[in-house]
């Protein structure tokens, strides 16, 4: 894939390379080991293979049948569904959350601001962080605050439109 992402630095963890792991599976086709691996070393965390292996058991990563009969890794749920289903599926969960708990949102420059009642900042935060939402880098929240940061200020506005929608529903 070839994709323009920001420059993300990772802390030479075991839960970052988790984290690592995690994202490169999500985002990318990973048909072995060796291939996981190279991309890994690419972001620059060298593994082992018997670490990998460790890894992906410990996540629960599993091999799956894509519609072209490539075998692939996948971490999640391993159903027979879709990806739309499992799309559609998670957003209508976030709707669920984010409309008992959003109260207003903004976009300023890269950045999303999200208020909530008291206490509930963290939550909401942890719902959308949970997601793979396109041009979200992360979130960082208070106690009825969640900023959300973008990868560029037309992808704030449009994740504010996106989380007022669902949180609307």
């Amino acid at each position: 894939m070839s994709q323009t992402r920001p420059s993300l630095h990772r802390p030479a963890t075991r839960a970052a390379r988790l984290s690592a792991i995690e994202e490169v599976l999500l985002t990318h086709i990973i048909t072995s080991q060796s291939q996981l691996s190279s991309i890994l070393a690419d972001e620059g965390i060298a593994v082992t293979q018997a670490t990998l292996s460790r890894d992906l058991d410990e996540m629960n990563a599993f091999k799956k049948r894509l519609p072209d009969g490539t075998m692939a890794y996948a971490v999640g749920h391993e159903s027979a569904g879709d990806e739309q289903q499992d799309s559609a599926k998670a957003e209508a969960q976030m709707s669920r959350v984010l409309s008992g708990l959003v109260t207003s949102v903004a976009a300023a420059r890269n950045l999303v601001v999200i208020h909530t009642p008291s206490g509930a900042a963290q939550y909401v935060a942890s719902v959308i962080d949970k997601q793979p939402i396109a041009g979200l880098l992360g979130t960082i929240a208070g106690d009825d605050t969640v900023m959300a940061i973008c990868k560029d200020d037309d992808t704030a506005v449009a994740r504010a439109d996106w989380l007022l929608a669902l949180a609307s529903k």
